[in-house]
């Protein structure tokens, strides 16, 4: 359990003077990145069945606030529901090489805790910086077998959770290993659901987060937990992974930021379809195409793409119909993105988006494959109805730390999420913004959002 251990130790000594600014400046945009999901969801299914259960289940206030209410709760059901609300309209942030989406889970356990602990501004970022180091790694360290079958956000979601609260609580390397251990043991999250358009990826993400801190709180109280969950005769790699690899655990822990490799989501739709649509966007604009020249796409993927993206042929639901890569690359073709509104006005019900869904379909390509899942390459190939034939190469999707997202496109997809849900003004979505960019300086957060 060495890398465990030096894990642990890294983060136990993770101070926030340590953390370089231009780190604590991507901390902020991904915390802006997650208050728009979060905020995004209001009112939407099942976020409503979750704040119900926190209601029925929790105390009638509390320190820590639902973004999607405003109501006080305790720490866990905050968690709990915010959780669920910030990963369901599917703009939540993306690690590519973990395949772990970490504000998710991170950001809402973290600030719930930190609500209830009285915690600043700065402990909410360096708590979310430890949460997003570890997460990544062990996400990393569970290899490419493990998602096949688990949604890693998930799995590897709550020992990251985890960690962020523990991080608040300033644990020692004893007790990181503790947490790990109790956070571990609970960790779940089938693909399963996928088929049958369910809306398990909303408790997964719920589940982890909460779950996490329930990990950190028990240990706080002296609650031990397995020493070597990660790497052990029974552990979390043993169980859930053929091709783990330890060493990911402690690779170059406090030179390595690998928060700031994390992607931000330009489409409204599951990461693995953002290669080949911003391939094909891309080619129909080089080439003056139109959705009615088209007779077939073939889009070139990695296997996890086929693997999650696969089970999904006629999409019944909205939220399903982010999964079919069809349906993607039907709304890219006939209007010209993937956005919410595109989603929810026409995934289901425009005739034209679904018979371009019946045009495309995915292939395993060994060059995309080989390089997932450190870099996600798109590449598509597309049939004209006169025979004429292009082929179009994305190697960095618009999101990717290579081609990010800046500023002030950040503040217009906030704008955006906002506007979705149709519960809060824009000068509202100006003063949340400037919140944001003041995390550094902000000594309470007990009245956010």
């Amino acid at each position: 359990m060495r890398d465990t251990q030096a894990l642990a130790t890294f983060l136990a000594d993770l101070r926030y003077q340590d953390i370089p600014p231009a780190v604590l400046a991507r901390t902020e945009d991904l915390f802006l990145d997650w208050l728009g999901s979060a905020l995004a969801s209001q009112g939407a299914h099942p976020v409503p069945l979750f704040e119900r259960y926190a209601e029925r289940m929790g105390p009638p206030a509390g320190k820590a606030r639902l973004m999607s209410t405003g109501r006080g709760t305790s720490p866990y059901f905050a968690a709990l529901v915010n959780g669920a609300a910030s990963h369901l309209v599917e703009q939540d942030d993306l690690h590519n090489s973990s395949v772990l989406h970490p504000a998710t889970v991170v950001f809402s356990a973290a600030l719930a805790a930190a609500q209830d602990l009285d915690k600043s501004g700065p402990d909410l970022l360096l708590a979310a910086v430890a949460g997003y180091e570890a997460g990544i790694r062990i996400g990393e360290f569970m290899g490419r077998s493990h998602y096949r079958i688990f949604h890693t956000t998930a799995t590897v979601g709550t020992l990251a959770a985890a960690v962020a609260v523990g991080k608040l609580m300033d644990f020692d390397q004893a007790q990181f290993i503790h947490v790990l251990g109790s956070a571990g043991t609970q960790a779940a999250g089938l693909w399963e659901f996928l088929r049958d358009a369910a809306d398990s990826k909303q408790l997964h993400t719920a589940k982890a987060a909460a779950d996490g801190l329930l990990a950190a709180y028990l240990t706080a109280d002296g609650l031990s937990g397995a020493r070597n969950i990660l790497e052990g005769d029974q552990g979390l790699a043993a169980g859930m992974s053929s091709d783990a690899d330890p060493a990911r655990l402690s690779d170059r822990l406090g030179s390595r930021w690998a928060l700031t490799e994390t992607s931000f989501k330009f489409h409204a739709s599951c990461r693995h379809t953002h290669p080949a649509a911003d391939a094909l966007l891309e080619l129909m604009q080089r080439e003056g195409l139109r959705h009615g020249d088209i007779a077939d796409v073939i889009a070139h993927v990695h296997q996890g793409a086929i693997d999650v993206l696969g089970r999904v042929k006629v999409p019944t639901s909205v939220h399903q119909a982010k999964f079919s890569m069809g349906t993607v690359l039907g709304l890219i073709a006939v209007h010209g993105c993937a956005q919410l509104l595109t989603f929810r006005d026409l995934a289901l019900s425009d005739p034209d988006v679904a018979a371009f869904r019946d045009k495309v379909r995915m292939q395993l390509d060994p060059e995309v494959d080989a390089a997932y899942p450190a870099r996600w390459l798109g590449r598509v190939e597309v049939r004209c109805t006169d025979g004429r034939h292009f082929t179009a190469a994305i190697d960095e999707p618009k999101g990717d730390p290579g081609n990010t997202l800046s500023r002030a496109e950040l503040e217009d997809k906030f704008q955006r999420l906002l506007a979705y849900a149709g519960q809060r003004s824009a000068a509202d979505g100006r003063a949340l913004i400037q919140r944001v960019w003041q995390l550094r300086d902000t000594r309470s957060l007990a009245d956010l959002p």
